[in-house]
């Protein structure tokens, strides 16, 4: 009997990758049809943006553990969260959570010693990039972040919150996150972290500069691992 995962949202793109994920990919394991019972909440985006931008982190907590709850009472086993930017809060959920959680960066380091790699870029909101969600996680795997410049970092932002939160995907913002990976290669990155769940949606491995670590889908088949122990 496969766990209940349980999903706490944010933006749309990224919950709905990370959905579609985990039912596409246990259909091979457990047969036609068939992923373990999902439940997934969230609050709207905007009541997230507030407290994001006056740099208000527990009130992000409260946002994620209403929806943590939620999930709870749904029958949910264990949360995951399709959003690295509100990982930022999630030292102020753990400890009142009903629910233990996999935390998405610790899925991405995890994937990164697998294959070899020490010194990652890393690309995301601009709260991502400067914070501390990644750093605290690599830590402990002995990898080294490197991020892109200010000017990128904003570019960056725009993007995402101007365009693929929104389910719009450029063909010049492709091209600009190439040469932003490109000028991590050049800073000696061995591979580069989607770190916003909606970058794996604009990025495409095939013709990227860097060998690339999708969060939302490693986040995605972690869920699944844990879900059919």
């Amino acid at each position: 009997m496969a766990q209940h995962i349980g999903i706490v949202a944010c933006s749309a793109e990224g919950a709905s990758l990370c959905y579609r994920t985990i039912c596409t990919e246990t259909s091979g394991i457990m047969g036609d049809f068939n992923h373990p019972e999902i439940t997934m909440h969230t609050r709207p985006l905007a009541e997230y943006m507030e407290p994001i931008y006056a740099g208000d982190w527990k009130s992000v907590a409260e946002l994620m553990l209403n929806s943590t709850r939620i999930i709870a009472r749904a029958g949910a086993d264990f949360a995951i969260c399709p959003d690295n930017t509100i990982h930022q809060a999630l030292p102020y959920v753990l400890p009142k959570s009903p629910i233990p959680w996999l935390h998405i960066a610790d899925m991405v380091g995890e994937e990164a010693v697998r294959k070899g790699f020490k010194r990652v870029g890393l690309t995301g909101t601009k709260y991502l990039m400067t914070g501390p969600v990644y750093p605290d996680a690599f830590e402990k795997f002995g990898i080294t972040i490197v991020i892109p410049d200010e000017n990128d970092r904003e570019k960056i932002d725009t993007i995402i919150f101007k365009e693929l939160v929104n389910g719009k995907f450029l063909k010049n913002s492709r091209l600009y996150f190439n040469a932003v990976i490109e000028k991590l290669k050049q800073h000696g990155c061995e591979a580069v972290t989607l770190g916003c769940t909606e970058i794996p949606l604009i990025v495409d491995p095939n013709d990227c500069p860097l060998p690339t670590l999708d969060s939302t889908r490693l986040l995605a088949k972690a869920a699944i691992k844990k879900a059919l122990e």
